[in-house]
Formats: C-alpha cells, sequence, structure tokens
C-alpha cells in the first residue's frame, strides 16, 4: 500500500508510454517527449508538477483508463484542471489534465448546469446569463468550476444569500480509484456524494457536475477606495457596519500595495489603498442608502460602483494577472473584535512593513452559517470572517512566505479551527492530524472510513490529503 504525500521515483519505459496511449483518445506525454510541458503548466509558477506521464483526457473514458493504468502499477494519480492550487509535484505519477474536458450545458427550464470536469467561471458564467441566470460563483473568472465546488465554493457574492456552492450541486459524475464511473446524487450512494463536497479530490476523478443556477442578471457593485491613511479608521467603521448588512449584500476590505504600473488606474498606480468592496443583489437605491455610511467616513481617492450583469461579478475584485508566482495563506475567523482589527493592522496596515500585495477580510454569515438542506463535508460553517493573505513578488518570496505566516499567527486568537478546503494554500503543508483539525474529528473520521471503501489504497493522495481509515 502507498500512502505517502509523495510517491517513490518511476520512470516509465517506452512501452507503458505506449500502451496508454493505445488505451485514451487524447494526447500522452513523457517527461522527454513532445507536449509535456504544455500539459504540465500550472498558474501559479511556484507549484511546478512533474509527473511520471501526463494524459490529456478528452472524456471520461480516458479519465477512467488513465486511472487503471495507473492502478495497475500502484502509481498515484494527479488531477490538473487550471492549476491554481496545485499542492504536490506529482512526482511519480500520472497526471490527468482535465483541460480538454471544458463543455458546459445550461438547462433553462430546470433552472442547472452541466459542466465538465475542466470548465472555467468564464464560460460557465457566459453559458449562464444566456438565459439569465447565475450560479454560486468565485471572485476569478479563470478558476476550475469542479475544484470551486469540491473544495466548498464561497461565492463572494452569492454566498450570504444561497450558502456555499457545494450546497447546490445536485449530481456528481466521477471516476473512482478502482477506475468505475460513478453518478452519485443524495440518494445514490450518498456517502461518496456527502464527501466529495468538501472533501476535495481525495475521492475519484470529478469528470462532470451539475448543480444550480438562479434567477439573477444584474446585480450593483465595485469598491470605494481610500488613501492608506485612512486604513484604521476604515477597517474599524467597517467593522461595525457590516454586520448589519441584509443577506443579499456582500461586503470586504482589502489593503492593497500596487504596482505602478500602466495598468493600474492612475489614482491607485504606486499606492497603498484600502479598498471596500461591495456587492448587492437588490436595488441600486437600496445599495446606495446601504453604503452612506461608509462613504463619510473619510475622502476616497478613487470609486467603480456601477449596475453590472452578473457574468462580470468578477470584476470588483481585481483578479491579478495570470500566471505568476504567488504565495497565500487563509484563515477563518470565529469574530472580529477591535482588538484584532489592531492585530491586522499591525501586520499589514500602512505603516506595517508587509510586502504583501493583497490582505482581503471578508464578512461571511448569512446562509454560509449553519447546517445546510443537503449536509456536506464543508467545514467551518459557524464562522463569521475569512481573511486571506496574497504575494506575487517573484523577488521576494521568501519574505512574503513570513509575512504570510506572520499574518494567519497575528490574528491566532481570533482563529476558528476548521477552515474551508479551498483556502489552503497551495504550499501548505498539512498532515493527517492538521486536517483532523481543520474539518473537526468527527467529519475527518467519517471522510476517512469513505476514504477506506472508494481508494483504500490512497491512489488520489497529490492534495491535502485524507488518508484511507
Amino acid at each position: 500500500m502507498a500512502t505517502s504525500e509523495g510517491a517513490r521515483p518511476v520512470s516509465l519505459d517506452g512501452d507503458d508510454i505506449r500502451e496508454l496511449a493505445a488505451e485514451v483518445a487524447g494526447p500522452v506525454s513523457a517527461p522527454t517527449g513532445a507536449g509535456y510541458a504544455d500539459a504540465c503548466a500550472t498558474v501559479n509558477l511556484l507549484t511546478p508538477v512533474r509527473p511520471a506521464v501526463a494524459v490529456g483526457a478528452t472524456g471520461a473514458d480516458d479519465v477512467r483508463a488513465a486511472v487503471r493504468f495507473a492502478a495497475r502499477r500502484d502509481l498515484p494519480v494527479a488531477v490538473l484542471s487550471t492549476g491554481h492550487q496545485v499542492v504536490r509535484p506529482a512526482e511519480g505519477a500520472v497526471l490527468i489534465n482535465m483541460s480538454r474536458m471544458d463543455a458546459v450545458r445550461v438547462d433553462p427550464h430546470r433552472g442547472t448546469a452541466r459542466v465538465e470536469g475542466g470548465a472555467r467561471w468564464r464560460g460557465t458564467l457566459d453559458a449562464a446569463a444566456a438565459h439569465g441566470l447565475a450560479p454560486v460563483s468565485g471572485g476569478s473568472s479563470t478558476v476550475g468550476v469542479a475544484g470551486y465546488h469540491l473544495g466548498g465554493g464561497a461565492s463572494p457574492i452569492m454566498g450570504r444569500l444561497h450558502g456555499y456552492a457545494a450546497d447546490h450541486v445536485a449530481a456528481i459524475e466521477v471516476v473512482s480509484a478502482a477506475g468505475e464511473a460513478h453518478r452519485v446524487t443524495a440518494s445514490a450512494e450518498p456517502d461518496l456524494f456527502w464527501a466529495l463536497r468538501g472533501g476535495g479530490g481525495n475521492f475519484g476523478v470529478v469528470t462532470a457536475l451539475e448543480f444550480a443556477l438562479f434567477p439573477v442578471e444584474t446585480f450593483y457593485g465595485g469598491g470605494l477606495f481610500f488613501a492608506g491613511r485612512h486604513a484604521a479608521e476604515v477597517l474599524h467603521a467597517w467593522r461595525d457596519w457590516v454586520v448589519g448588512l441584509p443577506v443579499e449584500m456582500s461586503s470586504s476590505v482589502a489593503f492593497l500595495r500596487m504596482p505602478s504600473q500602466p495598468a493600474v488606474p492612475e489614482p491607485l498606480r504606486g499606492r497603498f489603498a484600502t479598498h471596500l468592496r461591495f456587492s448587492s443583489l437588490g436595488t441600486k437605491e437600496e445599495a446606495e442608502r446601504a453604503l452612506e455610511p461608509m462613504r463619510r467616513i473619510a475622502p476616497t481617492i478613487m470609486e467603480s460602483f456601477a449596475e453590472l450583469p452578473y457574468r462580470q461579478a468578477t470584476s470588483v475584485f481585481f483578479e491579478p494577472p495570470i500566471p505568476l508566482p504567488w504565495v497565500e495563506r487563509a484563515r477563518m475567523l470565529r469574530d472580529f473584535p477591535a482588538e484584532a482589527a489592531d492585530a491586522l493592522l499591525a501586520a499589514a496596515g500602512p505603516d506595517s512593513g508587509s510586502a504583501l500585495g493583497l490582505v482581503e477580510l471578508r464578512r461571511l454569515g448569512g446562509a454560509m452559517t449553519g447546517p445546510p438542506a443537503v449536509p456536506s463535508a464543508v467545514p467551518g460553517r459557524d464562522a463569521g470572517w475569512s481573511l486571506l493573505g496574497f504575494g506575487g513578488d517573484k523577488d521576494r518570496i521568501p519574505l512574503l512566505r513570513e509575512q504570510v505566516t506572520g499574518l494567519v499567527e497575528a490574528v491566532a486568537p481570533w482563529t476558528h479551527a476548521e477552515l474551508m478546503p479551498n483556502l489552503l494554500g497551495a504550499w501548505e503543508r498539512t498532515t493527517p492530524q492538521t486536517l483532523r483539525a481543520m474539518y473537526g474529528p468527527e467529519r475527518f473520521d467519517r471522510l476517512a472510513a469513505i476514504k477506506g471503501r472508494y481508494d483504500p489504497r490512497n491512489l488520489f493522495r497529490m492534495n491535502h490529503n485524507i488518508p484511507p481509515a
């Protein structure tokens, strides 16, 4: 049995590669072959992958064949969709690149979408918008839809009204470690359905999933940008103000250290800014009334509010250009008193000396709190806040790692023990013990038991790994 987080060095010979190539329709690439670099390309340049072989899956049959090939040789299986959150370098693994499996089909009568395992949010948002519908989507248009749902899916615009994205998954098509296809729902293999929604890629390769859409065409959103010297008064005022917002409104505060580049709006270029991010699924008039107290806190250096089509939802959050090297860490917080705000300012505020490009504190709550209608393995539902630190300066990676660690340590007194899997950083090393704390003992033990039934050899271990019980 191979259960370690890595894998023994493996070199497949030509006969192995030819055998695999004969079983799949997509391209198969060895480390010295053409197409290998493209098949292994990640969005985060600090997390390269070096598998024994890479398979460009064109459909579920290719996925089944690749998994069976790996199982016959007792090799781990790694999955690459977009390359945002690669945890292990996949050495000695069979890598399945899902990018060719990106079809999206919307059923406007049922109000659902079926997306393949390699679909990204950009295509899904566009397909849903064509029917006046919207998913419980994330803050980036380039992130993979399947991985977002498997890790929880905390939507910065829809989450407080509708809960986690995982709560709205209706069916998951997955290939197990035995190379068998399963279609799981709340009534068909309910244990596996529970585990997949929150357990990430520990239980198989998701080839497609179906989830609910909502009749949302537009939202009102954008941001207020304050000069750095107003960071403390804005953060303290926002902390009190945001807890009174209705669930159709969402907000976060971000400390931004903006580069001096032409792509950055001139008022922000080369500056530290405090960015109050806000969105509302209600009317513009209701949103403006809600915003009025925060507009009075201090002068703004820029504003960016507008009524927008929901397909442009990610424009509120300043997506970084990709690919690039970055480090990040995140935590969920039980509460955020004045003392926590002061600790955050000391660690990442304008006078902290921090080099982190983004530090964002988001208010959760609403439908993200409490049990969902269909239970899932998503932890941290009683947290009230989430905190993210991000740095993408390739010349200062060691410093950024030190500072992002200092950031999460600064808020440790208010940190929730549980953490939504999507918030685990790519380079944040986890053990079964740390994951047990993150999920909570009861939830983790159930996940490990289900893992033991569906992947007893732990083939799916190139991730934040839950070993089989």
